[in-house]
């Protein structure tokens, strides 16, 4: 295994070698309508903290990045505690460690399900899921969507798109969880990945 391949890499810094860990930080409510809420804006952040490597997925607030700091919770409260102070605005930050989104992936949590125009799958990362009682599997009592499982903190969802009613998971999902949360595709997942498995750049 080289240094990439797992979820911390070793970095020369003078005459010594420092281990980084590879992280990325969900932000919750990223809209890049607004000019403060963009990429580039937000790599200054995280820049600006120190955070190595830093690189963005979209435009819905994935960041990359490599620290050697090893706590994920006070990482969560210095982005929190910084984006308003730099940037105006206020966001929920859910950090997961490269390690843990290839366990989730490696669990295959669909199980050959398909993301079609018909359907929609979702992981909804929970910043305090130890509190969760919901039985699994789970389906809206009008079918609109199924809750399969819930996987190091992180809840798969799978969307009906094909009725008239537009499925309220996200309604639903904050009522039982609070808004402490934040949901991305599993197509999104998978570009996370890609990116942290690619080229460092």
């Amino acid at each position: 295994m080289t240094a990439r391949q797992g979820s911390r890499v070793n970095r020369q810094r003078g005459d010594r070698r420092e281990i980084m860990t590879e992280y990325v930080a969900l932000l919750r409510g990223i809209s890049p309508l607004n000019p403060n809420m963009r990429n580039e804006k937000l790599r200054g952040v995280f820049t600006r903290l120190g955070f190595k490597n830093v690189r963005t997925v979209i435009t819905s607030g994935n960041v990359l990045f490599e620290t050697g700091a090893g706590n994920m919770r006070q990482l969560e409260v210095s982005l929190e505690k910084a984006l308003p102070e730099q940037l105006g605005f206020t966001s929920t930050v859910i950090i997961r460690s490269r390690k843990q989104l290839q366990g989730l992936a490696s669990r295959d949590p669909f199980k050959g399900i398909e993301d079609t125009p018909s359907s929609r799958l979702n992981v909804t990362f929970l910043k305090n899921p130890s509190g969760v009682k919901l039985k699994f599997p789970y389906r809206a009592k009008d079918g609109t969507y199924e809750l399969l499982g819930m996987y190091g903190g992180a809840i798969c969802s799978v969307i009906d798109l094909t009725g008239s009613k537009t499925p309220d998971l996200m309604v639903w999902l904050e009522k039982q969880f609070g808004k402490q949360i934040t949901t991305r595709t599993w197509k999104t997942i998978g570009r996370i990945l890609g990116k942290l498995d690619g080229p460092e750049t």
